[in-house]
C-alpha cells in the first residue's frame, strides 16, 4: 500500500484523456489507455493502431489491465483518506501543530508546543483519544436517561391513540343506544333525542380535542426528544479533538427537564351520563314507559373481563377480553366495576340481585382504591364489601366471617354517608346482615364484582334492580 501512494499521479493518467485511468486496457505492445478513450480514438481514425507507438491491434476488445486497475483504484482511495483527515484534523489555532493532547486541569485540547507553554506547563495532561472515550462513557448515561425518557413518551403516545379510537367508539356505540331507546318513545320523544344527542356529539368532540391536543403535545415532545438524541449521536461520533471542544454544550445538551407523560385522567366519554337513567329523565312525557335504576355502572371502570349491559345495570365475567385502553379509571386485574356516580354526604341505598351464585363481592368503596394489579379487601384499604364464596361463605371483607339464617336473593346496600355508615340486608326481609362503620373523608362509589367463572358455575350475573317510579321518588330506609 506504501508503495502505490509513492506512484505519481501522472504515472497513473492515461495518455489520451490526461485524467486518471478508468476502466484500463492494455494492447499487445503494453501501452494502457481508458477503455472509452482507445474506443473513440479508433472510431475517430477508422483503423486500429497505439496512439502511442502507432502499433496495429490485432485485436477488437483488448483486455482489461487489471493491476493497473487495483493500483488506480488503491491511489484514488488513499488520496480520498487523505483529504477528508486534512479536512477533519484540527490543529492549533496558536502554533498549527496536531492538537494529539488533551489538558485534564483546563478541559482543552493542545498540542506538544502548548504542553510547554507556562499556562499549561505543569498540568496533567493524557492523550486526547484516552480523554475522548473517558468523556463519551461519562455521557452515556445521559444519553441512556433520554432514551429511557423517550421510550416513556412512545408509550404513552400508544396509549393515547387507544383511547382516542376507544372514545370514538363509545361514541358510535353510546349513539345507537341512544337511537334505540329513544325510538321506543316515539316520534314525540325526537326533539330529546336530538338534544341528547347533540350533548354527546359535543362531549366527543371535546375529549377528542382535547385528546387530539395531547397526542400533539406528546408528538412535539417525542420529537423534540429524539432530534436530541440523534444530535447527541452524532456529537459522540465526530472525531475525538472536535468532540472534546464541544464537549460543554453537547453535555448541556444533553440534559433533560421534560416531565413523564401521563395518560390523562377522565378522557373517556362519560357514558354513564348519556345513557344512566335515561328513561326516567323523560319520565314526565312517557311515565308508564319508565324504568329507574338508582345506581348505574361506570363501564370506564369495568375490568376488561367484564361484560356490561346496554342500560349499565347488569354485569357478567367473560372469558375474552373486551377492547378498551387501560385508563386510570379501569381495575386492570381484579375483576371489579364502579358505580357511575360516587357520594360525600347523604343517603342512598341500591339493590343488587346476587341470586343463586356461589360468589360474588358487593359494597362501597373510596374514591382513592388502588385499581391495578391485586387488591387487598379491607375497610383500611378503603373497601367496605361483604363477600360469597362457596356458596355459603360470607364476610364482612378484612373484618369477619358472616353468619346468614337464610341465603339471600338480594342484597341491598345503604350507605349513610354523614353518620359513616355502610349497611347491607337481605332485601327478602330487611334482615341486617352487617353494619361497616368509618368515617369517611372522600367521595365514595358503589361497588360490584360477579367474580371470575369457575368451570361453568357463577355464570349469573349481578344486577341492580329498578325501583318502582312515580311522580315523587323516595328510597326506602
Amino acid at each position: 500500500m506504501e508503495a502505490k501512494a509513492l506512484i505519481p499521479e501522472d504515472d497513473l493518467c492515461c495518455s489520451v484523456c490526461c485524467d486518471i485511468f478508468k476502466e484500463p486496457i492494455v494492447l499487445k505492445c503494453s501501452h494502457s489507455f481508458c477503455r472509452v478513450c482507445l474506443q473513440q480514438c479508433w472510431e475517430k481514425k477508422s483503423s486500429r493502431e497505439c496512439p502511442i507507438c502507432r502499433r496495429k491491434a490485432s485485436m477488437d476488445d483488448p483486455p482489461l489491465n487489471l493491476a493497473l486497475k487495483n493500483i488506480v483504484e488503491s491511489y484514488l482511495k488513499q488520496k480520498t483518506e487523505r483529504e477528508t483527515t486534512d479536512k477533519t484534523e484540527a490543529r492549533c489555532s496558536l502554533h498549527g501543530e496536531k492538537l494529539v493532547l488533551f489538558c485534564e486541569h483546563d478541559k482543552e485540547p493542545l498540542c506538544f508546543i502548548c504542553q510547554t507553554s507556562r499556562k499549561h506547563r505543569n498540568h496533567p495532561v493524557c492523550p486526547v483519544e484516552e480523554a475522548a472515550l473517558e468523556l463519551k462513557e461519562e455521557l452515556k448515561p445521559a444519553l441512556n436517561l433520554v432514551k429511557e425518557k423517550l421510550k416513556k413518551f412512545t408509550e404513552v403516545e400508544q396509549g393515547c391513540k387507544k383511547t382516542a379510537k376507544h372514545i370514538r367508539s363509545q361514541a358510535q356505540h353510546t349513539e345507537r343506544q341512544i337511537k334505540a331507546e329513544f325510538e321506543k318513545l316515539h316520534q314525540f320523544l325526537r326533539e330529546e333525542e336530538e338534544a341528547r344527542l347533540a350533548a354527546l356529539k359535543e362531549e366527543e368532540e371535546q375529549k377528542s380535542r382535547i385528546m387530539e391536543e395531547k397526542l400533539e403535545h406528546i408528538s412535539g415532545d417525542i420529537s423534540t426528544l429524539t432530534d436530541k438524541i440523534t444530535a447527541l449521536e452524532t456529537a459522540m461520533e465526530t472525531e475525538d479533538t472536535s468532540f472534546l471542544k464541544s464537549y460543554n454544550n453537547i453535555k448541556e445538551r444533553a440534559q433533560c427537564t421534560l416531565q413523564d407523560p401521563e395518560l390523562l385522567s377522565g378522557a373517556l366519554i362519560d357514558v354513564a351520563k348519556h345513557l344512566g337513567n335515561l328513561t326516567f329523565r323523560v319520565w314526565e312525557k312517557m311515565l308508564g314507559m319508565v324504568q329507574y335504576t338508582p345506581v348505574m355502572m361506570d363501564p370506564n371502570t369495568a375490568c376488561a373481563y367484564l361484560s356490561l349491559s346496554d342500560d349499565l345495570t347488569t354485569v357478567r365475567h367473560t372469558d375474552t377480553a373486551q377492547k378498551c385502553p387501560d385508563n386510570p379509571e379501569r381495575f386492570n386485574r381484579c375483576v371489579n366495576v364502579l358505580g357511575s356516580e360516587g357520594f360525600t354526604s347523604g343517603k342512598h341505598s341500591w339493590e343488587v340481585k346476587v341470586g343463586n351464585k356461589p360468589k360474588w363481592d358487593v359494597g362501597v368503596v373510596k374514591e382513592s382504591i388502588n385499581r391495578k394489579g391485586d387488591i387487598t379487601y379491607s375497610p383500611g384499604r378503603g373497601f367496605w364489601v361483604i363477600r360469597l364464596r362457596d356458596g355459603d361463605k360470607y364476610r364482612a371483607a378484612g373484618v369477619t366471617d358472616l353468619t346468614l339464617k337464610r341465603k339471600p336473593q338480594s342484597i341491598r346496600v345503604q350507605l349513610d354517608y354523614d353518620r359513616g355508615e355502610v349497611s347491607f340486608f337481605n332485601s327478602s326481609d330487611m334482615s341486617l346482615i352487617y353494619t361497616f362503620k368509618h368515617t369517611f373523608t372522600e367521595r365514595v362509589f358503589p361497588f360490584f364484582s360477579p367474580c371470575v367463572r369457575d368451570g361453568g358455575r357463577n355464570d349469573e350475573p349481578l344486577k341492580i334492580c329498578p325501583v318502582k317510579v312515580s311522580v315523587t321518588v323516595t328510597s326506602s330506609q
